[in-house]
């Protein structure tokens, strides 16, 4: 009973970060719909600069999520006004790396003649490229306030103003994508600038309703009462680059990916953007059950019960393998019917719809190493996260991706193909931390 209760708890939180990953979702499908049927090329450059920004987007995102575990051990201790002082660090922290983010776009942005990308979709690239870098800020000031919100066990709030910003964005795009409504017809261009200002509603908002609700005032005023110590920025860093590192190590695998997908044709790549949307709706359900995973994890490191964070972790394995099963389901049996709504090109369509084999395969490695590597985080102990990022999805995951595809001459099938062994190493690295972190808080 208990471990049904676990898993119905973790099921609850985890709903409204699930509503917003699919929220989210909807607005990929859209952007990816609109532009794969306004033309091939503004398809094939979303994809190469969205698997671009994947990389300093998941980055930003991770760094963000140091802060979950801090809050979540403070809160089952009743502690709201070290929370306000907490997400404060946290907040000036995540400003200052977005900024160094855009710096590094910046120089990527420099040498994009130098990818090997097809020269005639540069000029669509540059305007979409540079729109995109500008929400890095919104995006970073977000992550901090929705990962406070998640550490409070308020998933919700957060889930709202997503699904308000997504359906902003959809509007954004039938009017700019097309010059609906009078407005002018901006392509590609278009669908960055919907983006851009969904992005931006949504810092707004959040840090609105912080500052304005009466139910966070203790929050708030813990925030304002003064420039927290040395040590709180120090916690938060200490806690929020390693995860910052493996989920960029994760996500540089992916982007490597798209630019092998680039040297082997506009049609790979397009094709290759359509998987990565429909392959991200697996993601988004193991992402959100995940989240409770860290929330519930780091409460019970709070209380210094190893017993607990390994029923935690275990339940919500439980609850993330039965998302598996469904998304392999649905991935076998229907995804070649939704890749057909995002491109009238047949020759992009077969790309894509050739690869879902290996596009289930990789489903169970993708669950497991998601729960788990959100269980170690949630002890705390998120040291061993990067290596295992570098090595699974660095040293082995490129190196056979280009393998597969190259050498031995299976193309795009090769590169999703690959994807399987970076996946279940990483699985079972983070399963044996996880084990190892709960024995040595056991024997404390």
């Amino acid at each position: 009973m208990s471990y049904l209760s676990d898993c119905a708890k973790i099921f609850r939180l985890g709903l409204p970060v699930l509503v917003s990953q699919i929220g989210m979702i909807v607005v990929g499908f859209a952007d990816n719909i609109m532009v794969g049927h306004y033309s091939t090329d503004a398809l094939a450059s979303a994809s190469f600069v969205n698997n671009l920004f994947n990389l300093p987007i998941f980055a930003a995102l991770g760094f963000s999520y140091g802060l979950t575990p801090l809050v979540g051990a403070l809160f089952t201790n009743g502690r709201p006004d070290k929370i306000g002082q907490v997400l404060r660090a946290g907040v000036l922290v995540n400003i200052a790396v977005s900024l160094l983010l855009i710096s590094v776009m910046a120089v990527v942005y420099i040498n994009l003649p130098r990818l090997g990308q097809p020269s005639h979709l540069l000029p669509v690239i540059r305007p979409y490229f540079l729109i995109y870098m500008s929400g890095m800020l919104p995006i970073c000031l977000f992550n901090a306030f929705a990962q406070w919100s998640y550490g409070i066990r308020n998933t919700a709030m957060p889930m709202w103003i997503m699904l308000g910003a997504n359906l902003l964005n959809i509007i954004g795009n039938y009017i700019l994508i097309y010059g609906n409504f009078g407005a002018p017809e901006l392509g590609l261009t278009g669908a960055g600038i919907s983006t851009l200002t969904a992005r931006v509603v949504t810092a707004v908002v959040i840090c609105g309703v912080f500052f304005r609700a009466r139910r966070y005032r203790e929050y708030a005023a813990g925030y304002r009462s003064g420039k927290p110590e040395q040590s709180v920025y120090g916690n938060v860093i200490q806690m929020s680059w390693p995860v910052s590192l493996q989920m960029s190590f994760e996500t540089a695998a992916f982007s490597g990916c798209a630019v092998m997908c680039g040297w082997l044709g506009a049609i790979e790549m397009a094709a290759f953007q359509i998987v990565v949307v429909v392959g991200t709706l697996g993601f988004c359900v193991y992402y959100a059950m995940a989240t409770s995973v860290t929330v519930l994890v780091a409460n019970e490191a709070g209380r210094k019960d190893a017993a607990g964070m390994r029923r935690k972790a275990f339940a919500g394995y439980g609850v993330v393998l039965a998302a598996c099963a469904l998304s392999s389901l649905f991935f076998g049996l229907g995804s070649s019917h939704v890749m057909k709504i995002f491109t009238d090109d047949a020759a992009v369509l077969a790309a894509a719809v050739g690869v879902i084999i290996p596009l289930v395969l990789y489903q169970l490695g993708d669950a497991t190493q998601i729960n788990f590597a959100s269980a170690l985080r949630g002890t705390g102990n998120v040291r061993p996260m990067m290596w295992i990022a570098f090595i699974s999805y660095i040293i082995v995951g490129l190196p056979v991706s280009y393998l597969l595809a190259f050498p031995l001459g299976m193309g795009l099938y090769g590169i999703v193909l690959s994807f399987s062994c970076s996946l279940f190493l990483a699985a079972a690295l983070f399963l044996y931390y996880f084990l190892r972190t709960v024995r040595q808080a056991a024997r404390a």
